[in-house]
Formats: C-alpha cells, structure tokens, sequence
C-alpha cells in the first residue's frame, strides 16, 4: 500500500488508519518533492480520493465520497496547521502554546465482536476532520502517536513514522535533510573557530 502524499518523500508510512493524519501533514509543499497538494482543487481532490480508500481499506470502515471547493481547500490547509501545532508540541520541536480544538464530532459504535469503534461522523471536511482527529485519538491511546513526527529541516518538515528503537529520529531522511543539516553545523563550527583564533592571535606587528 503506498499513500501518495507520504511516498513523494519515500518516508515510512505510519500503521493502519494513523496513516491518513500523515497523509494530510505530507501535502505540504517541500523541497523537490512536489507541489502543495491542497493548493488547487483537482489536486485536492485527487489527493482526497485517494487517500479515503487507503483510509477505508486500513480501518475497516466506509467513506464517503468528498467533492471539494475552493473554500474546502482553506478549511483543509487550517486543519493541515492545526495538526502540525498538535505533532510539533508533542515531540517538543516547539514550545507548547495554546492548541487549536478539535471542534468536531464522533460517534461510538459496537461492531460484530461488541467491541466499541470511534466511527466519524459530519458531512464533507467535517467528515474528514472527525476521521483525523479520532486516528490522532486511537494513536495515543495505543502510544504510537509520539512516532509521528516532522522533519527537524524546517525547508523539509516531512511528516515521517519513526521506528527507532528508542525513538530519536529527527530526519525523514539522514542522507538528505540529516547530512545537510550536519554539514551547515560543521561549517558554522569552523567559522567560529577561525574567528576564536583571530581574537587569541591579536594584532600583529605595528609598524613605526
């Protein structure tokens, strides 16, 4: 199975349904790999598509059909936002503020085995809304949700799964963002350091 948005940076997906909040964070314009996908509404809409039959087949349960409007297209770049605040205070890539709110319904319903299911609910992006914020829900309570996370290349800000042991990663890639960014460091720290020696060096020779 391969999410659109997600495999424009070749990162790995998150686990089931979880998949769809990184989905959303991953249409996000950057670097070489791609346009906004929320920028135009054919885009948009063949993103959406897509990414609700990926969603279907993972969780189980139906979607509906979205027809996007331009104005869907700035409630879904706000939603967008909204979830990058959320994942940003969770890993600690920012400094906690106040979190917008969800504002959006779910239902809770048993199914075959009498286990009770978070179905969204609404109509439209308010559907799509439920659907994101109830993933976001099950990912926490299951702890996977700390694994997701933005890239630490602000140009990047991939959305990736991190499956390190300990959960450390920082890059979507180490051999792109990671050594690039690792490289800056290097250079920045030799030009400190030449201009340290400068300093302890001080003036040379006056002439009379």
């Amino acid at each position: 199975m391969s999410w659109k948005a997600s495999a424009r940076h070749g990162v790995r997906e998150a686990p089931g349904g979880f998949a769809l909040v990184q989905e959303l964070l991953n249409t996000r314009a950057a670097m070489s790999y791609g346009p906004d996908l929320l920028a135009a509404v054919e885009d948009a809409q063949w993103w959406v598509t897509d990414a609700l039959a990926m969603w279907s087949r993972s969780s189980g349960l139906p979607a509906p059909t979205l027809l996007l409007s331009a104005a869907d297209l700035r409630s879904l770049r706000r939603l967008r936002s909204a979830f990058e605040q959320v994942v940003l205070a969770g890993s600690n890539q920012e400094p906690p503020g106040a979190l917008p709110p969800a504002d959006v319904p779910v239902s809770l319903a048993p199914d075959a085995a009498g286990w009770v299911r978070v179905v969204p609910t609404g109509r439209g992006t308010r559907w799509l809304a439920s659907a994101l914020w109830a993933e976001a829900l099950l990912a926490q309570q299951a702890g996977i949700w700390p694994r997701l996370k933005l890239c630490h290349n602000a140009a990047c800000r991939a959305a990736f799964f991190d499956t390190s042991r300990n959960n450390s990663g920082v890059w979507h890639d180490v051999s792109t963002c990671g050594n690039t960014a690792n490289l800056r460091a290097f250079r920045e720290r030799r030009r400190l350091l030449g201009h340290s020696r400068e300093l302890h060096a001080g003036p040379g020779p006056q002439s009379h």
